[in-house]
C-alpha cells in the first residue's frame, strides 16, 4: 500500500521558492547611554503608607502570639483523637484562628508587594530609594509571616498525626 504512494506522478519541489527567501538589511539597534541613577527619596504619603502595613502586619503577629500557646494545648489535648471528634474539631477551630491572624499580616504583604511592583514598573532599569524602602518593608513584614508560616506547619503535623 505504501508503495502506491510513492510510485508515479508528479510532486511539488521541496527547494526554497523567491517568497521564502529573506531580503533587506538589518541594522543593528545603536547603543543607549544607561538611565542616570533615581535617589530621590520616598514621599512622606509612602512612608505612612508603610509604617501602616508594617503596624497591621504586627498587630496580626500580636494576635497570632497571643492565640499560639492556646491552639498548642488544644492540639495537644486532640492528640489520638479521631478526626471529627470533639477535641480534633476544638483543636481545628483554634489553628483556623491562627491562621487566620497569618491572612492579616499576608494582606499587609500583599500591599506592600503591590506598591512594590508599582514603583519597580515605574523606574524598571535603577533601583529608587522608594523601591529599598519598600523592599525593607517588605523584608519586615515577610519574616513575621515566615514564623508563621513554620509555626502552622507543625501545628498542622501535629493535628494530623
Amino acid at each position: 500500500m505504501l508503495s502506491a504512494c510513492a510510485s508515479g506522478g508528479e510532486y511539488p519541489s521541496l527547494a526554497r521558492r523567491d517568497v521564502e527567501r529573506i531580503r533587506g538589511i538589518a541594522e543593528p539597534v545603536p547603543a543607549q547611554a544607561p538611565p542616570p541613577e533615581i535617589s530621590a527619596p520616598p514621599d512622606a504619603n509612602l512612608e505612612e503608607r508603610l509604617a501602616s502595613l508594617i503596624e497591621q502586619a504586627k498587630a496580626a503577629h500580636e494576635r497570632f502570639s497571643s492565640n499560639r500557646q492556646r491552639t498548642e494545648r488544644l492540639i495537644a489535648a486532640a492528640a489520638g483523637a479521631k478526626i471529627a471528634s470533639e477535641r480534633w474539631s476544638v483543636a481545628s477551630v483554634a489553628l483556623a484562628e491562627l491562621e487566620s491572624a497569618r491572612s492579616n499580616a499576608m494582606i499587609a504583604l500583599a500591599d506592600i508587594d503591590g506598591l512594590y511592583a508599582a514603583e519597580r514598573v515605574e523606574h524598571f532599569q535603577a533601583e529608587s530609594n522608594t523601591a529599598k524602602a519598600i523592599a525593607h518593608a517588605r523584608d519586615t513584614v515577610s519574616v513575621l509571616i515566615t514564623e508563621q508560616d513554620s509555626v502552622l506547619a507543625g501545628l498542622r503535623r501535629r493535628l494530623a498525626g
